[in-house]
């Protein structure tokens, strides 16, 4: 009686069918450890579940019709779930009918594309599965190189048997999407698809495209669409009162704070560039010199790494991120404001100087918007004064040119972009610290005003994300600010944040970045 209250299948098998009427059973299929658990668990309602039994115990309590213990098992899963084993438990999931646990795989998977296929499981799996998940648009990649490169290595793993496979597999992968270098110098030099006439012509396609994109169409030249992780603000460094190590991380979804792993060295009046899946922290201030040293943050890790260093001693410069390199402008250099301007290609891992700006310009804003580089206000320290005037930057030509001058001089503004607007947040003009928040059109070059913020701020961090600019710390001139606010343009109106800093501080590199699961 207890069983057949407790399960389904027992109910079932007592209450009509031949069984009912015998003195033993014989269960076909069930693991006698788990069918051992299972009866224990029917009576005294408990039930370890642990890495040896899981398997056979969700096996079989999906037999059994034990819901609770089906979904202890795999809520046990889902807690083991890691880049080694993920491919393995979802098809396990699947298998079984493990709706969430097949979901929460799935997920795993789109968001960890790049850890996955460097585990044993993945070349492990037959052509059609490896089809299935390079064809997925919602896998997170830094480039289709990944794509490609792992279909090669899942060939190699057994050429014998896999070679036959090849073109059906570059099928899928996006072509169009790797480099024109990339494809002259590796895929068209590639031994496993020479002599195969469908793969050259996925090659032309490629090079094709590059030479004429909106002639060139097929289910390749497609862009991916990758469902980002939640998201976390990542606030680096600054002044609290003196520059500082630490590093905090807002979860916009869990909204709270906590901490990361501290920068190696003491670094205020940085600039932040977020480039792939790395954080950068870009010169800056030490506490007693100026420095021309970079940090770099992996998130995946929570560890920092080092990076070559720029041409010049900069802080309180302006650092933005414009066709895959990291452009850092102006700042101090401990004796004079710069007018200089340099970028970082991460392919040669080198700094090189591009064209100064018409201004000395220390505390600069700056932004990107349509491939053009705007540097905002600033303080020129030559005529001893905050700024106004603002001027873009063109890297086809190497050239700066003037736009409209803000409406207010402003030293150690902020400055977002959003749906290609630029905004000048807060900033000072000498004593005067400023809660206007100006916006930029490029297309009308006119600047108007936006609301006011709830505080005066200089030296805030300020970064765009889903719609809404968030303001971070900075100083109202008294004493360093732990609040965030958060600007939505569309009702043109701002909002703070519960939940502040665990110390106030400004001058710190702030960023928003994947939340590393």
């Amino acid at each position: 009686m207890v069983l057949a209250s407790c399960s389904p299948y027992f109910y079932a098998m007592f209450t009509g069918f031949e069984e009912s009427r015998q003195g033993r059973i014989t269960l076909q299929g069930v693991d006698h450890r788990a069918l051992e658990l299972l009866i224990e668990y029917v009576y005294t309602s408990t039930v370890e579940v642990n890495e040896d039994n899981v398997q056979v115990l969700l096996t079989a309590a999906n037999l059994l019709q034990l819901t609770d213990v089906r979904e202890a098992c795999c809520d046990y899963l889902q807690t083991q779930l890691d880049a080694s084993n993920c491919l393995g438990i979802r098809e396990f999931a699947d298998i079984h009918g493990c709706v969430d646990l097949l979901n929460y795989a799935d997920t795993y998977i789109e968001q960890h594309f790049n850890e996955v296929i460097q585990f044993d499981e993945f070349l492990n799996l037959n052509y059609e599965q490896v089809i299935t998940l390079i064809c997925n648009d919602r896998i997170c990649v830094p480039s289709e190189e990944k794509v490609y490169e792992c279909v090669i290595s899942w060939i190699r793993y057994d050429p014998t048997m896999r070679e036959q496979f090849t073109a059906l597999l570059m099928e899928h992968v996006r072509l169009p999407f790797l480099s024109k270098e990339y494809i002259t110098q590796r895929v068209d030099k590639e031994p496993l698809l020479e002599g195969n006439i469908i793969c050259k012509n996925l090659i032309i396609e490629a090079l094709t495209y590059h030479l004429l994109p909106n002639d060139t169409k097929s289910a390749r030249t497609i862009p991916r669409k990758p469902v980002g992780l939640p998201k976390i603000l990542l606030v680096i460094g600054g002044q609290a009162p003196k520059a500082i190590r630490s590093v905090e991380c807002y979860d916009l979804r869990d909204e709270k704070w906590y901490q990361a792993a501290e920068m190696p060295n003491r670094r205020c009046r940085a600039g932040l560039a977020v480039l792939g899946d790395k954080v950068f922290a870009v010169g800056g201030f030490n506490g007693s010199l100026r420095v021309r040293t970079v940090d770099v943050y992996d998130p995946a890790t929570d560890q920092w790494l080092t990076c070559n260093s720029m041409e010049a001693r900069r802080s309180t410069l302006g650092v933005a991120v414009l066709h895959g390199c990291i452009y850092a402008v102006g700042g101090f250099d401990g004796t004079t404001g710069l007018s200089s301007a340099e970028v970082f290609d991460p392919k040669t891992e080198l700094w090189r100087l591009i064209a100064s700006m018409s201004t000395r310009r220390s505390s600069v804003g700056v932004g990107v918007v349509n491939g053009l580089l705007y540097a905002v206000g600033g303080y020129d320290g030559f005529s001893r004064q905050c700024l106004s005037s603002v001027e873009r930057y063109n890297p086809d030509s190497d050239m700066w040119t003037p736009v409209a001058d803000m409406s207010a001089r402003r030293s150690g503004a902020g400055v977002g972009v959003l749906n290609n607007i630029l905004y000048a947040v807060g900033g000072h003009d000498g004593p005067m610290v400023r809660k206007s928040v100006e916006a930029y059109d490029p297309d009308t070059n006119a600047w108007h005003a936006v609301a006011d913020m709830a505080y005066c701020r200089r030296n805030a961090g300020v970064v765009a994300h889903d719609g809404v600019l968030f303001v971070v710390g900075g100083d109202d001139g008294t004493s360093n600010l732990g609040s965030v606010e958060v600007y939505c343009p569309e009702t043109d109106t701002w909002r703070i944040l519960p939940a502040s800093m665990t110390i106030g501080r400004s001058y710190a590199g702030v960023c928003m970045i994947d939340k590393p699961m």
